[in-house]
């Protein structure tokens, strides 16, 4: 039953994708698929907006209405699209260089804003299209193409940020927790403001043969798993136990007035505005 939901949802001709034997981005699309099924949006109503980078091949691929624009402006888009017709389903989509490094104003200000928009960061802890460079979350000591002797910065906590920065519902599964995965973005589907999902994959090409995980999948995957930790068992461990851990779960679910709702209040003129 699965496969056909993910095979309707698809644009079949456009197969097989570009993403390399083992990446975990297609996992992730197929649980985004299954929640958009649950949710009963027409493929006219549904509109999937990326930027650049692996996860910005996913709308391609995807039997919606769909946009892939420049690098870091997904959201810049995305707010563009909603704004415009609020009665749109507005997802974004991308990778965790693509939201936190040259699109990272666009997400705290999306965060900020509270847009009815559910934004998903496939992070693969790497730039894995464009040359293996370091991102804003490649782990502190992990080797890339900009960082060969170990990472020496400190990664962003992404839910930390959009958190602080006024997200309505934050949330981080792993690839491999698919089950969970999909319940998680349903839910980020179904909340009103901005929602966001950090969604880890794992990229045996650029960040696993750099890492001495090579590029089998398998290893890869597990390498998650060792270092993720759930929420319930993070509250039990220590700062230094929780030292370069993936803690997952929801963090945030809060009610807070969306931004177009709001705006729709205010006369331009200055007249109705309230106090």
């Amino acid at each position: 039953m699965y496969n056909n939901i993910i095979l309707d949802r698809l644009r079949v001709d456009k197969l097989p994708t570009m993403w390399c034997p083992g990446c975990g981005h297609g996992i992730i699309l197929a649980a985004l698929l299954k929640s958009i099924d649950k949710m009963g949006w027409e493929k006219e109503n549904t509109v999937v907006v990326s930027g650049i980078g692996c996860a910005g091949r996913v709308p391609g691929y995807i039997d919606a209405c769909t946009l892939h624009t420049t690098h870091g402006r997904a959201l810049g888009f995305a707010t563009g699209i909603k704004f415009a017709h609020p009665e749109l389903n507005v997802i974004a989509v991308m990778g965790d260089g693509d939201a936190s490094a040259i699109g990272g104003n666009h997400l705290i200000h999306a965060a900020r804003r509270n847009i009815d928009i559910t934004a998903i960061v496939f992070n693969n802890d790497i730039y894995g299209m464009t040359g293996g460079q370091k991102s804003p979350t490649t782990p502190h000591g992990y080797n890339s193409t900009t960082s060969q002797y170990g990472n020496a910065e400190i990664p962003f906590d992404l839910c930390k940020l959009v958190e602080g920065a006024g997200a309505t519902f934050v949330a981080r599964e792993i690839q491999s927790n698919h089950i969970n995965l999909e319940k998680i973005i349903l839910k980020a589907l179904q909340k009103k403001g901005f929602s966001f999902v950090e969604a880890f994959s794992v990229c045996p090409t650029s960040f696993g043969r750099r890492n001495k995980l090579t590029s089998d999948a398998t290893k890869n995957i597990d390498w998650v798993k060792s270092m993720s930790v759930t929420k319930a068992q993070a509250e039990k461990r220590t700062p230094e136990e929780l030292e370069g851990k993936i803690i997952t779960g929801v963090f945030v679910d809060i009610e807070r007035p969306e931004f177009i709702e709001s705006y729709l209040k205010y006369d331009l003129s200055g007249a109705n505005c309230e106090k």
